[in-house]
């Protein structure tokens, strides 16, 4: 089956709405944050649209969202819309495109560093891709900073996962396949260590039916917005010292080599004239190398 412009109308309508929904649940916690923790205002998103191209012709773009604040240090949730033609170098690397570079993608790439050591970095993507051939991608995953965190067995480990086993199963989809999907993936061999605790990583999904993957697609950004947060306040309130913000930065260091050097989606903006403040928005505000 083809994908009609109506369900790519929908598509790109949910990832503009999940975005407004995590500004909200972000700029709340912000409020919540401690102000003796926290000082200062709390920090709200800036919405910047951009265009893809040069102008000359409709190629899409997007909305990025920024949010530099008390309690999140950097936060970026970003929707694109982008159409066109791949390149000739990068068109073979795409399902469906190596006869015929056309494609359309709309989707919505969250990464959220926080102040506060205790509170796990994360992120989170879900993506609708059509070529020749279509599919759904994404997932989520945290990214603790301390080392008494970074174990699948960690109580926020546990829940993360757990939240996202109900949702595959209300899916009828794979859990395991994804989580150890996510935990191939998310793997640095120059460090030979995984990049957090893993979570979920799914690509080109696609069972036939559009309105069942895209409703997978969507329960995955539901999920981790509403198991994001919950984590975040368990820890928001613990007090940290500079040794456990000397290891965040160290830890934040490996987390932007991954980007740099592994990252699938990084390379796709970079390969489709996406806006570079918004590929490259992942990398943290501060890190360290000893």
């Amino acid at each position: 089956m083809s994908v009609t412009d109506s369900q790519k109308a929908r598509a790109r309508a949910w990832y503009f709405e999940l975005q407004k929904k995590l500004f909200a649940a972000f700029e709340q916690l912000e409020e919540e944050a401690d102000e003796k923790l926290y000082p200062g205002a709390p920090g709200k998103f800036e919405a910047k649209p951009w265009s893809r191209g040069d102008g000359s012709s409709d190629q899409g773009g997007g909305i990025g969202g920024f949010l530099r604040g008390r309690f999140f240090e950097k936060v970026g949730v970003h929707v694109s819309n982008v159409y066109g033609e791949l390149s000739k170098d990068f068109a073979p690397n795409v399902a469906g495109a190596a006869d015929d570079p056309r494609f359309w993608s709309a989707g919505l790439s969250l990464i959220a560093h926080l102040r506060n050591p205790h509170c796990p970095a994360a992120h989170m993507n879900t993506r609708h891709m059509i070529t020749t051939k279509w599919w759904f991608g994404g997932g989520g995953d945290l990214n603790p900073t301390q080392d008494y965190q970074r174990s699948q067995d960690f109580i926020d480990a546990k829940e993360f996962h757990a939240a996202f086993k109900t949702a595959c199963d209300k899916h009828g989809d794979n859990f395991q396949r994804y989580k150890e999907w996510c935990d191939e993936y998310f793997f640095a061999p120059h460090r030979n260590e995984p990049r957090g605790v893993g979570g979920i990583f799914y690509d080109h999904h696609n069972t036939g039916d559009w309105e069942k993957d895209f409703a997978f697609n969507q329960d995955v950004g539901l999920t981790f917005l509403d198991i994001y947060p919950k984590l975040l306040r368990t820890r928001m309130n613990t007090p940290w010292t500079e040794a456990d913000r000397d290891e965040q930065l160290i830890r934040r260091g490996r987390y932007a080599e991954f980007n740099l050097l592994y990252d699938r989606g990084t390379m796709f903006g970079l390969k489709t004239a996406g806006n570079i403040e918004t590929i490259l928005s992942s990398l943290p505000p501060h890190a360290r190398w000893p």
